[in-house]
């Protein structure tokens, strides 16, 4: 065990890489919070290293003091919430670091950034600092000549914080770089490779193990591509398992139109309540897309004290005048709501629930804002929501802006009026936000609204958003249904332009059929707002670079009827007027030219001609397939040909004989008569007068071949 200033400086270096290896868990719970059990456990794992190492205790009774240590000190290094006073271990803290050292790993790769530091979910970091330092200053301290290797333990201990990472990092050139120098010239040092007395030898390992680090770190950052565990571990729970909500739409008006549905408390005026949204159309229905990619909407993670990252610093951006957003409050108590899609509004931030079950039980998506409860939600239910509701771009600010690029999937047996009547709305617009404008407007002011109830007078319409109930929508005799079809019908219009579209299902309570504000509903802004079914609606939202996602409403207003078109047209008939006969139509005219005697000479030649270029094609294409088989053996021919070109015209006749006598021997090569490469010119001719004059007899089995003298050739006759 070193002595003095060399255990000092082991123990120094080999900790602080350990604290540096853990920087890429830093996004992961959100800063400072890491502090704590991060350099609490790499200072409790260095001393537990080297209490071993003076007491040169053996492996079995290193590891259980250092589960001992762990188990104890875990408490009030990363659970102090079940600690007396955050500092004295308990036996409840000693179970929350067991059951976080073997269930925490999964909930870190299953809550989304930042984790907080609630529960036991500091517990593995905590592990990684006391393990990678105790077993780093074990091996550095210990007796033998393993010290040099404890300089691995800090770099498994960084890909260990890269997989539970996050595809944020913390300057990863230089803290890769950083630490693979200070390790390298640590393990050369410690190993007696390097000394003070050679300082260009140092000088030059620095450069050339900074350059190394710099020169991949750059390469590998360029790729942008980190693989981390959480991208490949996805949560059990699959949205896709359920049925779209959207198909029940019509049910909403139906039968819950007069039905509580959920009320909530502090909605600004003017709010719309998300419920779920949809980007993968399959020709049937909308619903959410697979899951496997962060951008998928399919995909469901368990969440921290903070839903969003940038919806945080959105909200604590956003001034009173709502530049960028506006902060809000929500209560929602659930009544009547089932299923397992939970209102939202605006970008959440964070959900309490004021049950512990339900909150373990939420799962959120970034990419579209929406939530949902496994399990289902229930009466009773109440949680607060803490959002930023966005302010809205108007078209003039949106100017020219395209449409941003997203991965979405390609929607399924889109029916050809989508695209006719798209390319028919979209004729004059310029920019992107005026082809989406002239989409929302076409269907808007030129449709009908209906939900199709016939025990409530309406006009018959059909409910779903498949395919074919768009076909007969937009080619119909009369354009007639509600926001499930409308709000179908352009996020697909949209598609074909171009532009990256979703459909969003919802509830705008306090609204008019033009989506304004009612008058007087905001008498009472205290007041609860009562959701009920007929509040439901679905719009459209499309995002541009730059300005994120834009809502757009295609459904008409619900005054626009069927029936007022045709009341209106029975009410003020047109007069009759007797029109006059039809002139008579013009005789027609047989053209000029000679059609008796069609023209096929040429076509016949060109048909002929282009047989002939047919075969010619077949015919160069087979010789070039053939000549390439063949151009190994016709290279090596050539070779041959050569050399032996080369040795018949050799200047020196005593050459031109000896290449004579290698053409001889690479003949009998070729034939597969080998001649002793250590023979005599004499005896290897005579050994292939022997070989070209004898008889092969036909080989037996391998293990019954028995030794036969060759035949002798028979003597020349005088």
């Amino acid at each position: 065990m070193p002595r003095g200033a060399a255990a000092v400086l082991d123990v120094t270096v080999l900790t602080l890489a350990v604290l540096v290896a853990l920087t890429p868990l830093l996004p992961v719970y959100g800063g400072e919070v890491l502090m704590v059990p991060a350099l609490g456990g790499a200072v409790v794992g260095a001393a537990t290293g080297l209490l071993t190492a003076w007491a040169r205790w053996s492996v079995p009774v290193t590891t259980a003091a250092l589960v001992g240590v762990v188990a104890v000190l875990g408490g009030p290094l990363a659970a102090p919430g079940d600690t007396l006073g955050g500092v004295v271990p308990t036996p409840q803290s000693v179970a929350t670091v067991v059951r976080g050292a073997a269930l925490g790993w999964k909930d870190v790769l299953t809550l989304q950034p930042p984790l907080g530091g609630s529960g036991w979910l500091l517990v593995p970091p905590y592990l990684l600092a006391v393990v990678g330092a105790a077993v780093a200053v074990r091996l550095a301290t210990g007796s033998g000549r393993a010290a040099p290797a404890a300089a691995v333990t800090p770099v498994v201990v960084l890909g260990g914080a890269v997989l539970l990472g996050s595809h944020t990092t913390v300057s990863p050139v230089a803290v890769g770089t950083g630490l693979g120098v200070v390790l390298l010239v640590w393990a050369s040092w410690r190993s007696g490779r390097l000394r003070a007395r050679r300082p260009v030898a140092l000088v030059l390992l620095v450069a050339l193990a900074g350059g190394a680090g710099v020169g991949t770190a750059t390469l590998v950052e360029a790729q942008r591509d980190r693989y981390v565990l959480r991208d490949v571990l996805v949560p059990p729970f699959d949205p896709r398992d359920y049925a779209s909500p959207l198909s029940a739409f019509r049910s909403y008006v139906k039968d819950d139109d007069t039905v509580e549905l959920f009320r909530v408390q502090g909605l600004p005026e003017g709010a719309r309540v998300r419920l779920a949204t949809f980007d993968r159309f399959d020709g049937v229905v909308w619903n959410v897309a697979g899951d496997g990619s962060s951008r998928a909407s399919g995909e469901f993670r368990r969440v921290g004290e903070t839903i969003s990252e940038a919806a945080a610093e959105q909200a604590a951006s956003a001034d009173a005048n709502g530049r960028d957003g506006t902060r809000v409050e929500v209560g929602i108590e659930v009544a009547e709501l089932d299923g397992v899609w939970l209102p939202t509004v605006g970008d959440a931030v964070s959900v309490r629930f004021a049950d512990a079950d339900a909150q373990s039980r939420l799962r959120f998506n970034d990419a579209t804002g929406a939530a949902v409860l496994t399990g289902g939600l229930g009466s009773g239910l109440t949680y607060t929501l803490d959002a930023v509701i966005p302010t809205e771009p108007d078209d003039d600010r949106i100017g020219s802006a395209a449409g941003r690029e997203l991965d979405l999937p390609e929607p399924q047996a889109v029916p050809d009026a989508v695209v006719a009547a798209a390319a028919d709305a979209a004729r004059d617009a310029e920019t992107p936000v005026q082809v989406a404008r002239a989409l929302e407007q076409a269907l808007h002011e030129n449709g009908f609204f209906s939900h199709g109830l016939a025990d409530q007078g309406d006009y018959p319409s059909l409910s779903g958003h498949g395919s074919n109930r768009v076909a007969t929508l937009l080619d119909g005799d009369l354009m007639v249904g509600d926001a499930e079809q409308y709000a179908s019908a352009m996020a697909l219009m949209a598609r074909e332009m171009g532009l990256p579209a979703r459909v969003v299902m919802g509830f705008a309570p306090g609204l008019d059929e033009d989506g304004e504000p009612v008058a007087g509903a905001d008498a009472d802004p205290d007041a609860p707002v009562v959701v009920t079914g007929a509040d439901v609606t679905a719009w459209v939202e499309i995002a541009f670079a730059g300005y994120g996602w834009v809502t757009f409403d295609p459904t008409p207003p619900e005054s626009q009827t069927p029936q007022d078109e045709e009341d209106t047209s029975q009410a003020d008939p047109e007069p009759q007027v007797a029109q006059p006969p039809p002139p008579p139509a013009d005789p027609v005219t047989p053209p000029q030219d000679d059609t008796d005697q069609p023209q096929t000479q040429d076509s016949d030649d060109s048909g002929g001609w282009a047989l002939w270029q047919r075969i010619a094609v077949g015919v160069a294409a087979g010789s070039g397939v053939l000549l390439l088989l063949l151009a190994p053996f016709l290279v090596i021919a050539a070779i041959k040909a050569r050399r032996r070109l080369r040795r018949r015209r050799d200047p020196v006749p005593a050459r031109r004989v000896v290449g004579g006598w290698q053409e001889v021997l690479d003949l009998a090569t070729d034939l597969r008569r080998d001649v002793d490469p250590v023979a005599t010119r004499r005896e290897g001719a005579h050994a292939l007068l022997l070989g070209f004059t004898t008889v092969p007899e036909p080989e037996e089995p391998r293990g019954r071949r028995k030794r036969r003298a060759p035949k002798p050739a028979p003597a020349p006759t005088p």
